[in-house]
């Protein structure tokens, strides 16, 4: 090419550069849903030094780009509407959003549970032929794993209709529905999840720092070992994979159904499971979005290593409290459900279970427990329905203050021994609330057992006696500890009159499995790959 070509070229793309359209962050689309009753923060890029004028709702904002480009700006706190509205972002171009409404806006997270769609839950069909509903809405978060805090991340809003219904988050959309039937308002969902991802994916930078103690610092050391550990792990996988596909070319070949998992890939740079990565591909894109609060849903890639997990759950919620700079905004969770894992009598889960409930000293927090509900042979429960209406009990009550509500089972407080007995009993603000314990499912509820001085837990007989149970084993004479629901996959028959089950527990402090003593007893732990 001449020079003169070649200077004409560059001239003309400087000319393009120097006009760089006034753009919006990607979470503002048509049919974005804003969250009532607060400043609403709009952002975007434009030239440096270009004037942005916001409006919306018969409200504007105006602000200059900064030198980096970057504008914001905060509309007042508007009241909800569903009326479908316009906003305009005006500088050198012009923006215009359609179908914007006012309403409850949450951000729903975690891993494949909370991914889980509509379509594939055990009401998907009815929802995929009728639903229709202009006011709960859902944005999608495309999956994106990043080194560094993004600004931006792709996805779009979306209607409730029986044609997209079947795509959503189904914890998130139940959840929404639920918020939208008691307060006839609008509800947006941002749904930022993933699949077999470990909660220190979704944790900040600053959240997870190696200086925080050991716990933190043993995230990045295993890290590092995964990243050295990746080409002989690829090769194994590699091995792996071609068996794999052996099986289910044969089986395919034989008319036979297949249904072994497929191996999955070793982690490695830019892997879901790299700390921090989730948090910055799919979190902190969306902040400082006006939000109502979080759900979340998440702990099965963590099991393996319970005993870190209330530090780790307690590090994330206060550190996307501090990220998004909303105060303490509302954090609810579905605690694990029942799952066999390798062995249904195993207690990895019970111990995660428990470290997502120590987790309630948080303020502004709340658990949805969904022991009853589960399906042991699979760990994806189809009944999200249910799981997501407790987690809007849970909002209901604590969030928006709706008297008359039993948003949780009964809670353990203590338990005495009598005897050759041990009475438990539960926290008086359930009693008060509640008034009686029930066993709707057989004479008297399951899930007890009962230890003595050898610390040997035995399967136990229960009786309700008032607001109190009382145990007994004829194994155990002189019973030092009781434990419910204290399985990976347990029996669980205590509830109150209103359907909601006891959140499991047990009285001892008892010594936890560790790595250490899971390798001494001829366990070999491992990550949770789901």
């Amino acid at each position: 090419m001449k020079p003169a070509r070649i200077l004409l070229a560059l001239l003309a793309i400087l000319a393009v550069a120097a006009r760089a359209d006034v753009t919006l962050a990607p979470i503002f689309t048509d049919s974005a849903v804003l969250q009532r009753a607060q400043p609403v923060a709009v952002w975007g890029t434009a030239d440096a030094g270009e004037k942005v004028t916001v409006t919306f709702a018969g409200h504007s904002a105006t602000t200059t780009a900064g030198a980096d480009g970057k504008w914001l700006v905060h509309l007042p706190a508007l009241p909800a509407s569903s009326e479908s509205r316009q906003l305009v972002v005006q500088g050198k171009n012009s923006i215009t959003l359609n179908d914007v409404v006012v309403g409850e806006v949450w951000l729903a997270s975690g891993q494949s549970n909370m991914e889980w769609i509509v379509r594939n839950t055990d009401t998907g069909k009815f929802e995929t032929t009728f639903a229709d509903n202009p006011l709960v809405r859902h944005y999608k978060t495309t999956k994106k794993v990043s080194a560094v805090p993004l600004r931006t991340a792709k996805g779009a809003w979306e209607r409730t209709t029986s044609e997209t219904v079947g795509g959503f988050t189904a914890i998130g959309y139940h959840f929404a529905a639920e918020l939208n039937r008691a307060l006839g308002v609008p509800v947006g969902i941002i749904n930022s999840s993933w699949g077999a991802t470990p909660v220190e994916a979704w944790m900040d930078a600053e959240s997870a720092d190696a200086g925080n103690g050991p716990a933190f610092a043993e995230i990045h050391a295993r890290w590092k070992q995964t990243l050295a550990d990746y080409p002989a792990a690829r090769e194994r996988y590699d091995a792996d994979l071609k068996t794999w596909e052996a099986k289910r070319d044969a089986a395919k070949a034989a008319g036979k159904t297949f249904t072994l998992r497929r191996p999955d890939s070793p982690p490695r740079a830019g892997h879901r499971k790299q700390p921090c990565g989730l948090f910055n591909g799919m979190i902190a894109p969306h902040i400082p979005y006006a939000l109502r609060g979080f759900i979340w849903y998440q702990g099965e890639g963590n099991v393996r290593r319970h005993f870190e997990y209330r530090e780790f759950q307690t590090a994330l919620i206060t550190g996307w409290r501090k990220q998004f700079a909303q105060g303490d905004l509302p954090f609810y969770w579905v605690q694990l459900s029942s799952y066999k894992s390798e062995d249904a009598q195993g207690t990895d889960y019970a111990f995660l279970r428990e470290a997502q409930t120590q987790c309630l000293a948080l303020p502004d927090t709340g658990q949805a427990v969904t022991i009853d509900i589960g399906n042991a042979n699979n760990i994806h429960p189809r009944n999200k329905r249910e799981a997501a209406r407790r987690l809007a009990l849970v909002a209901l009550r604590h969030t928006y203050g709706q008297t008359g509500l039993v948003d949780h089972g009964p809670a353990f407080a203590s338990a005495v021994r009598e005897g050759a007995a041990m009475r438990v009993h539960f926290q008086p603000a359930d009693m008060d609330q509640q008034s009686t314990l029930d066993s709707p499912r057989a004479p008297a509820p399951s899930g007890f057992e009962l230890a003595g001085a050898d610390k040997v837990f035995y399967p136990a007989e229960a009786r309700i006696d008032g607001r109190t149970v009382v145990v007994t084993s004829d194994r155990v004479p002189v019973p030092l500890a009781v434990r419910y629901a204290w399985r990976n996959a347990p029996s669980a028959g205590l509830f109150n009159p209103d359907g909601l089950p006891a959140c499991p527990f047990r009285s001892d402090d008892w010594r936890q499995e560790t790595p250490e003593n899971l390798t001494a007893n001829g366990r070999v732990p491992s990550e949770a790959t789901f």
